[in-house]
């Protein structure tokens, strides 16, 4: 079996049904029965496996990217510029070390001193509200 380098191959297969006349019986440009198979070659394989030299890292954008936060959040968090999506897991890993989810409903947290800085003063918070609660934190 001779590998081209330069291309690939594609081979289609198309079952047919014996034909009936039929006044419902319709022509489809896309058949449902079509089926397509890509055969993967040596060329293709060594370009999907080796990093091409024009390749840069792409900068973190949106949720990922790191933001200053305000003291009170920086008390949770640790960190001074963190992205989003690292302080809603640094808040949660805080809420699990110090037990503050409710025994009866997990969904629910009992808020210390340190989340009533960061919840608006609420005593209690759903998960759901975390995501949203933590927005204006975000400078």
């Amino acid at each position: 079996m001779a590998l081209s380098s330069a291309t690939f191959s594609t081979s289609l297969r198309v079952d047919t049904a014996p034909f009936r006349s039929s006044p419902s019986l319709r022509i489809s440009p896309h058949p449902a029965n079509l089926r397509m198979m890509r055969a993967v070659t040596s060329a293709t394989a060594a370009a999907s496996s080796e990093p091409s030299s024009t390749t840069k890292t792409r900068e973190p954008r949106g949720i990922m990217k790191p933001r200053p936060v305000t003291p009170e959040m920086q008390d949770v968090v640790g960190e001074s510029v963190i992205p989003r999506t690292q302080a809603l897991k640094r808040i949660w890993a805080y809420i699990k070390e110090h037990d503050l989810q409710d025994p009866q409903n997990k969904k629910v947290i009992i808020c210390d001193e340190k989340l009533k800085k960061i919840f608006d003063g609420k005593d209690r918070v759903g998960f759901l509200e975390i995501a949203k609660l933590i927005g204006p934190h975000f400078l």
